[in-house]
């Protein structure tokens, strides 16, 4: 749906073999996609014509595939949350910056033409200073799932609402309007059973489905965030942004670094009104939409620029490490029922 789609519309890529976790599977995809198929990453990473290794597969089994593509020597892009854990997370970085390859998370949401573009009128001054910024999520369906998520459900697996869906928008705020000096948060699992709609079988669940931190700025701009799982009539991801000389509002149906983002906007006391994106920042092969597919697109386009000019890609391995600190932080603000001061910068 993504992955696949976008490798093959960036001129400088090739799809040159696919890797899964059985023999079975490694033919039926090598046959499917036309290449190589191989079903142990070692085998994979030792192949010389490889230069990337894109690691897609569930969060828990990222530093198994992490790791040795690493060794390797290979350039790798890993899906986002890089690790299960933070530990998981400073060994792959660390590694990474031993060997001196390119690497790339998926926090695609930094190659979005509708945030790129808030940022870019951040910096520009457009808003003038940041007073307050507002970002909410309500959806997920809690409580109700199917027995393919079930291991969602288990906070030590680090896929939930608070490292994927918090994740992902908290990357996009630090980056555009730099990072967060403190927090005060509270990360709750309310609803800590799951009934699973196709066995009917109900579950025990510890991972955390309500978000809810307030935070600041360098530049003294408060940020008000929450984040929750709900089981109904969920609303979409919003984000309002006051600055002393501007106003903007940005929104959309699913979360920002996958569905279409609509912007609004106003300078001083004008009334909101559509901030139109510049086509310049529409990077990714015409025949891609924008979402999924287009977003990965950008960032592998830009991947392929950082091979080949042996330049840094971003977000790497060290921002993800930034941000599953930050993430850490939030829990541990939780956990004492105190502010936490953070140096992340």
């Amino acid at each position: 749906m993504v992955h696949i789609p976008a490798i093959r519309a960036v001129e400088d890529l090739e799809l040159a073999a696919v890797c899964t976790s059985r023999p079975e599977s490694a033919a039926a995809a090598a046959d499917a996609y036309g290449v190589r198929g191989f079903h142990d990453v070692n085998d994979l990473a030792a192949q010389p014509e490889i230069d990337l290794i894109a690691v897609v597969v569930r969060v828990p089994a990222h530093h198994g595939v992490v790791m040795p593509a690493l060794e390797a020597g290979k350039h790798v892009f890993c899906e986002w949350p890089l690790g299960a854990d933070l530990a998981e997370a400073q060994e792959m970085a660390a590694l990474a910056r031993a060997k001196r390859v390119i690497t790339a998370v998926g926090l695609q949401g930094r190659q979005d033409p509708s945030l790129t573009y808030i940022k870019e009128l951040h910096d520009e001054g457009w808003l003038g200073d940041v007073l307050s910024v507002n970002m909410t999520m309500f959806g997920g369906g809690a409580g109700r799932s199917d027995s393919s998520s079930a291991w969602m459900g288990d906070a030590k697996n680090g896929a939930n609402l608070l490292t994927i869906v918090a994740g992902h928008s908290l990357h996009y705020l630090s980056h555009s309007f730099g990072p967060l000096t403190e927090v005060t948060a509270s990360v709750s699992t309310q609803v800590p059973q799951w009934h699973l709609a196709d066995t009917g079988e109900t579950i025990d669940v510890d991972a955390p489905d309500n978000v809810a931190f307030t935070g600041t700025f360098p530049g003294g701009g408060r940020l008000s965030f929450h984040m929750a799982s709900v089981p109904y009539n969920g609303s979409s991801w919003r984000m309002t942004v006051y600055g002393t000389e501007g106003t903007l509002i940005a929104t959309t149906e699913g979360l920002p670094q996958i569905t279409p983002t609509t912007l609004e906007g106003a300078r001083g006391d004008e009334p909101l009104a559509p901030l139109p994106i510049p086509e310049r920042l529409r990077l990714a092969p015409a025949a891609l939409p924008d979402g999924p597919a287009g977003n990965i697109a950008r960032a592998y386009a830009r991947i392929a620029e950082a091979i080949r000019d042996g330049k840094r890609f971003e977000p790497g391995f060290d921002d993800a490490l930034e941000l599953h600190e930050l993430l850490d932080a939030l829990q541990h603000s939780s956990d004492v029922g105190r502010t936490v001061k953070l140096d992340l910068a």
